[in-house]
């Protein structure tokens, strides 16, 4: 109870943030229910769609993570023990608030594919899309509410994981570099053996994945370094050590970013030479813009989140007369030096993985 009055108390931005869970959890959902459809009327390559079908899961599960990080109501705050909320109880109250929020989300997948089966009347576009899905056959409950459940209890479970006290200490974002290049190369050969379409190509996409995003804590760390090299003003100087201090917090959801850009610009290469997999049929293309836009706004989460942490230090700042204007160049060159390194990378990711699907 304590949870939902914290959750409804909230300022709008926050509460923006967690319909934007909503939504995301509701496009999973209408995805998984999609599959289960598919896969009454034909049970061949069932499998495979359902595998495809995780990538959103796990890109809107890192989305919630990111979200209630970000909650104030989680943050742990003077007098708030007293009131009985210590680190423990403040985890419980960000895994009910991802749990509610993500539960509306499969609430809405639902309604939405069962009016759009033609199964709930008296609403506009009642039965719009009973042959794509598949609304000769009967869907069954228990499997539907069975993969609606996946979203809120994996998203509610890797928050209170997330969350519990003492688990944002880190290795030193350069530890886990080798790691990262070792799975993306290990992705591209997975990749070049098994070829287009199939649990082969998935399974290398993922450790390519997995590999960028381990890979971003150390190159977010380089890109601070580099920086600050070769005798820097004030502005290079804030800008590296900001950029190495946000490193292990940044450089996840960054990697995330550049493997689903390196995904979409594979796409359009394999698309151009006519040999473009559809693993999800006609929802392969929203399923993409799902996955791009849940990566796009953790980022921005994330940030957000920096920007909150950083703001004792700004005020620092200023009451000893730094110029606004070495904070705000500081904020940019992070930017473009991140940019500078993501866009050849992704790119180069893309060249790399079309190369091994095509020879």
């Amino acid at each position: 109870m304590l949870a939902l009055r914290l959750t409804r108390g909230s300022r709008p931005l926050v509460q923006l943030r967690r319909l934007l869970v909503a939504a995301a959890s509701a496009g999973t959902g209408f995805l998984l229910l999609y599959v289960l459809a598919g896969a009454l009327a034909g049970p061949a390559g069932s499998f495979p769609r359902l595998l495809w079908a995780l990538v959103p899961l796990a890109v809107t599960v890192h989305f919630a993570v990111a979200v209630a990080r970000t909650d104030p109501a989680t943050r742990p705050r003077e007098g708030m023990d007293a009131a009985g909320l210590g680190p423990v109880r403040l985890v419980l109250v960000a895994a009910i608030s991802t749990a509610v929020a993500c539960t509306l989300g499969s609430a809405l997948a639902l309604a939405a594919f069962l009016h759009l089966r033609g199964e709930v009347s008296g609403l506009p576009f009642d039965g719009a899309g009973a042959r794509l899905l598949h609304a000769d056959r009967p869907l069954p409950v228990a499997a539907a509410l069975t993969l609606l459940a996946l979203v809120p209890l994996i998203a509610s479970a890797t928050v209170a994981l997330t969350l519990r006290p003492g688990a944002r200490a880190r290795r030193t974002p350069q530890a886990e570099l080798p790691w990262g290049i070792s799975l993306t190369a290990c992705g591209l050969a997975v990749e070049a053996y098994a070829g287009r379409g199939g649990p082969g190509m998935l399974t290398g996409w993922a450790l390519t994945a997995v590999g960028l995003s381990l890979a971003g804590p150390g190159l977010a760390y380089a890109c601070g370094t580099l920086v600050q090299a070769v005798r820097p003003g004030a502005t290079r100087l804030l800008a590296g050590r900001i950029l190495q201090e946000e490193a292990p917090r940044v450089g996840r959801p960054l990697g995330v970013l550049c493997a689903v850009a390196a995904g979409a610009l594979t796409a359009l290469a394999l698309r151009e030479q006519g040999g473009l997999h559809v693993p999800l049929g006609p929802l392969t293309g929203p399923a993409a813009a799902l996955v791009g836009a849940c990566a796009a706004a953790t980022l921005l989460t994330t940030a957000v989140e920096i920007r909150q942490g950083r703001s004792p230090a700004r005020e620092a700042l200023r009451d000893l007369g730094g110029a606004a204007g070495v904070l705000r160049g500081a904020v940019a060159l992070r930017a473009v030096a991140l940019l500078a390194v993501c866009v050849p990378l992704s790119w180069g990711v893309a060249q790399l993985t079309v190369t091994a699907l095509t020879h």
